[in-house]
């Protein structure tokens, strides 16, 4: 797909924000908005929202293109690509899992042709998923991690690691410019309710007053990171001065086990849903939490909401996606 948009003449950059319309994609275009960037949005919309971004429409500066970066990508005088396409809950990568490693392989192949033709800086949002399974804790960048290279969830954690391996071999033989961010668990506004990751399932659910649901015992671990925190450690490390290729882990140290999450997201609120226990999945990793002592040094950067600050957030958020819902169906009778 080839677009033509002629540069803008202020000093404000071209950004593409690939999976714009997406969870963390969609705060990131908000934040590039908002310093005065000219965003080109590209999503296939398969679990991007076109509400997400509904706000920014109106903007003179704002472009959403439908399109999938597997296949195709806008060619686009930019300044940047921030590369956030990709399914990232365990239900949405694996109903297609040949898809999920195509956009993570050749999606990050076709953003990086297209940075070094225009010498674009690149942004890829990498995931805590590369550890898989880990034997080290808390997790530090130079471990290399234990993934399952055949299991069900290799399409999105290989899928990541082959992405990062393009990045630094680009870096190495073009000199394009790449900012690999290692993502943990990250919850807040713009989830979709539906996507099955632990923070919106417990949630939801808990409003519907139905089960949550444990797998294995509810011992496994998580670190919560609030969506806010995340996207500023995104933009420090994308803007801070030249850096290696290497990744750099972005989340919240502070761990808690599944169980735990459950009962204080029943008790913020009120619900009556009580906790089901169902067997744990393949490949599950028992626990996740990272060292940020690199984000720390290189970026002065540390997360600051709490996690039940974080959830009264994401609690109103959710409550306010399931009375518009429920007011589209009274509509559509």
């Amino acid at each position: 797909m080839t677009i033509t948009r002629q540069r803008p003449s202020s000093i404000h950059p071209v950004v593409m924000v690939t999976g714009g319309a997406g969870f963390l994609g969609s705060h990131v275009c908000d934040r590039l908005i908002a310093e005065g960037a000219h965003v080109v949005c590209v999503d296939n919309l398969m679990t991007g929202r076109r509400s997400n971004v509904a706000h920014l429409r109106s903007s003179p500066r704002f472009a959403l293109i439908e399109a999938d970066i597997a296949t195709e990508l806008p060619q686009i005088d930019v300044d940047e690509i921030w590369n956030l396409a990709c399914p990232a809950s365990p239900p949405s990568y694996q109903l297609d899992p040949v898809h999920t490693m195509l956009t993570n392989v050749m999606g990050m192949k076709n953003c990086l042709d297209l940075a070094h033709r225009t010498g674009a800086r690149v942004f890829q949002a990498s995931t805590s998923e590369v550890y898989g399974d880990p034997e080290i804790h808390p997790q530090v960048e130079s471990y290399r991690g234990q993934v399952n290279s055949t299991g069900p969830r290799a399409c999105y954690d290989e899928g990541k690691r082959a992405a990062e391996t393009l990045c630094c071999d680009y870096q190495r033989t073009h000199g394009v410019d790449v900012r690999i961010a290692r993502i943990f668990n990250t919850y807040g506004p713009h989830m979709d309710p539906h996507d099955g990751r632990v923070v919106s399932n417990f949630i939801v659910k808990a409003l519907l007053g139905e089960p949550l649901e444990l797998y294995g015992d509810g011992s496994q671990t998580r670190s919560f990171c609030y969506v806010s925190d995340l996207i500023e450690g995104f933009f420090r490390l994308m803007r801070t001065a030249t850096v290696s290729a290497g990744p750099v882990n972005l989340g919240n140290p502070d761990e808690f086990t599944m169980r735990e999450l459950a009962e204080v997201v029943i008790q913020m609120t009120g619900s009556p849903s009580k906790i089901t226990v169902r067997a744990l999945p393949v490949d599950d990793p028992k626990q996740r939490r990272p060292n940020i002592g690199l984000a720390d040094t290189l970026l002065s950067w540390k997360p600051v909401i709490p996690l039940k600050e974080g959830l009264s957030s994401t609690i109103a958020y959710f409550c306010t996606e399931l009375w518009l819902a429920q007011l589209d169906k009274e509509h559509a009778k």
